[in-house]
């Protein structure tokens, strides 16, 4: 995203930027939906906070989830100025006509994080960034990708093949992308709010779910019979976007401009490191309170996800980009 950011400024620059009393401080409110104030998102948000606020240009609030847990809600707060810097999945964006903003929700579309972050931070990430920008009718800007890990399935018996996923209530989406891959290979996409999944496991309303270790530990998914057994899909490295009210932006001065750039940079590095780091540490705490983790051969759920992806690629005009992302190792 450095190039990104890069052409940002230099577009900025070209117009009319705003202006600064150089006695006072820019305030920025700062928002994800994440209420866990131990989570990588937080230890993002709140490293923006703290290199912005170097620069005394900036006074950053930051929200764990106190102004809104809805992300469509954080996205209106920031259209409507209640927040600066809002960080969302691509899912909610659909619903707003962006669709090519699905394809980071694609699963099995990326080998590694270090495939992963050489799309989001390569032309790939700058092309989707350019296409969220004009369809939100310029009123935000991607500023940075982060990541909420990569999921794994976890239910009530292990998934070793196609077959062991029949008739499984799986609490994912209920829509889109995602949805249809877990039809496609038989499972029963189930509709379940994030903070009654604990109870919807315990009680047999669905049997398993999909998420990362530094989400599904704390929450002690892994402790209910439904959450015991993780099978390590691996099917999605998941990207968020850091998003930044344009009119914002285009305020700041050259000076603003650059400090809040490295604040940025900064905040992204800092997240991804948290959130990898808590891979291995929480992927061990649940064995250590009795989880049963399996690894699996994922080249048959791989095949059956790279035909989804080719027919919704091509559905909104992405297959070049698509191919861009299998090609780059």
């Amino acid at each position: 995203m450095k190039k990104v950011l890069a052409l940002m400024i230099a577009a900025a620059l070209s117009g009319c930027g705003g202006e600064s009393n150089e006695n006072d401080t820019i305030k920025i409110v700062a928002a994800h939906n994440q209420t866990n104030i131990s989570s990588p998102y937080q230890t993002g948000m709140l490293k923006l906070k703290e290199v912005a606020e170097q620069s005394g240009l900036f006074n950053v609030e930051v929200h764990a989830g106190t102004i809104g847990t809805n992300e469509n809600e954080l996205v209106e707060k920031l259209v409507l100025g209640g927040a600066d810097v809002v960080l969302v999945s691509p899912g909610f964006m659909t619903s707003a006509g962006i669709d090519e903003v699905d394809l980071f929700s694609l699963l099995y579309l990326f080998e590694d994080y270090d495939h992963w972050e050489k799309i989001v931070d390569g032309e790939v990430g700058e092309q989707i960034a350019d296409i969220i920008f004009t369809k939100s009718g310029e009123k935000y800007r991607v500023i940075d990708y982060w990541t909420a890990g990569v999921r794994h399935w976890y239910g009530k018996q292990p998934i070793n093949s196609l077959a062991d996923a029949q008739n499984m209530r799986i609490r994912t989406q209920t829509s889109g992308v995602v949805s249809s891959y877990w039809q496609e290979i038989g499972a029963v996409p189930t509709s379940v709010a994030w903070a009654e999944l604990y109870q919807a496991l315990s009680s047999n309303v669905v049997d398993g779910s999909e998420n990362a270790y530094p989400y599904l530990v704390p929450m002690e998914h892994h402790k209910t019979n439904n959450g015991k057994f993780i099978s390590e899909t691996g099917h999605d490295y998941t990207t968020r976007l850091l998003l930044v009210r344009n009119a914002v932006w285009s305020d700041f001065n050259d000076q603003e401009r650059e400090a809040f750039v490295k604040a940025v940079s900064e905040a992204t590095q800092a997240e991804r490191q948290a959130l990898y780091a808590e891979e291995e540490q929480y992927k061990q705490q649940a064995i250590n309170d009795g989880a049963v983790i399996n690894t699996l051969d994922r080249a048959p759920f791989i095949k059956v996800a790279k035909q989804t992806q080719e027919k919704w690629a091509e559905s909104v005009g992405l297959t070049d980009v698509l191919n861009t992302i299998h090609n780059t190792k």
